[in-house]
């Protein structure tokens, strides 16, 4: 992919990409390991609640969540969940199955402390969404706020998809969330992709119905604006064009 400020707008830019905005920001992406080393950065450095991306509570994930799937044994994963306190409500709900994935050792131990004995509880998974062993159709729920729009390289992007049909069971529901149009360019030092509903959908294919879009107006810790589109789609049977990326 080329470097710097580059925008792709409307049918025919981009291969994957067949309606809508994606733009990315800022000049340089780094390998995976960089990445994880970034991240271990991060966290040790910064308190959970100085983060750009921290709420208390993640009402819109959660409500999306139930939303999808009201059966407490529903097997969900969150990805990138980190500190999140997600994990907590999703378990205060009464849900029993969950997964918490992130690039960070750090951010899950924090998690995990936090929650005392319900830590045991919830499988906790250290490594790279696009690469990690996934169980085959293992998760009713896959939810990702703010990871997808880190992946800057097409490559990333195709094996984030194949990750998601491989481990979510058919008919199973997806929540992404990622920075919108009018999001920031770059976060916690990383250029990210910025997307409107159709091009984020756009990113998965045919093998994923859209059901719902949503847009929120996230208020950093500092006060300042950044907008997250939330696409929440369903998987039907998985179509992976012989090219390796999605139909």
């Amino acid at each position: 992919m080329s470097r710097g400020m580059w925008s792709w707008v409307g049918i025919g830019r981009w291969p994957s990409q067949r309606r809508g905005v994606a733009l990315l920001g800022g000049r340089w992406a780094v390998s995976s390991m960089r990445k994880m080393e970034h991240w271990e950065r991060v966290y040790a450095t910064k308190k959970p609640t100085e983060v750009s991306w921290y709420r208390p509570h993640l009402e819109l994930s959660l409500r999306l969540i139930r939303s999808a799937n009201q059966d407490c044994g529903a097997k969900i994963i969150d990805v990138g969940g980190g500190e999140s306190t997600l994990v907590d409500d999703l378990l205060a709900v009464g849900y029993r199955d969950i997964t918490v994935l992130d690039l960070s050792e750090f951010a899950l131990r924090v998690a995990k402390e936090r929650l005392g004995a319900a830590g045991a509880r919830v499988r906790w998974l250290h490594g790279d969404v696009t690469s990690y062993p996934l169980e085959k159709q293992a998760f009713d729920v896959w939810h990702d706020r703010a990871v997808f729009h880190f992946l800057t390289e097409q490559a990333d992007r195709v094996a984030y998809v194949r990750q998601v049909e491989r481990a979510v069971k058919v008919g199973g529901h997806v929540i992404v969330a990622t920075f919108g149009p009018r999001g920031p360019l770059q976060c916690s030092g990383l250029d990210v992709m910025r997307y409107d509903a159709d091009a984020l959908h756009g990113e998965f294919g045919r093998a994923f119905r859209l059901v719902d879009h949503v847009t929120e107006e996230h208020k950093t810790p500092r006060g300042a604006a950044q907008q997250f589109v939330y696409c929440y789609c369903r998987l039907l049977e998985p179509v992976v064009a012989s090219t390796g990326r999605p139909g």
